[in-house]
C-alpha cells in the first residue's frame, strides 16, 4: 500500500511540474517573445568574437579556424 502511495505522489508531483508548460500566449507578451535576444543563433557579436578568437589562438576548432602558430603572426 504504501509503494502504491509513493507512486501515485510521484506521479502528480510529474503531472504538476508540467502543467504550467501549457499556457497560450496573449497578445502583449508576444513581443518578449519576438525579441532579437531570444534567437537561438549565434549573435553577430559572439561571430566576430570567435573568428578573432581563432586567429590570435592559432587553433584548429570546431568553426573551421585557421591552423597554425599561437604567436598571432602573419
Amino acid at each position: 500500500m504504501k509503494k502504491k502511495s509513493i507512486v501515485y505522489l510521484a506521479l502528480l508531483l510529474i503531472g504538476s511540474a508540467t502543467l504550467p508548460s501549457c499556457v497560450s500566449v496573449k497578445a502583449y507578451q508576444k513581443m518578449y517573445l519576438n525579441d532579437s535576444e531570444m534567437e537561438l543563433a549565434a549573435k553577430k557579436i559572439e561571430v566576430f568574437e570567435t573568428n578573432f578568437e581563432a586567429y590570435r589562438e592559432g587553433a584548429a576548432g570546431a568553426n573551421g579556424g585557421k591552423v597554425g602558430g599561437g604567436c598571432g603572426c602573419n
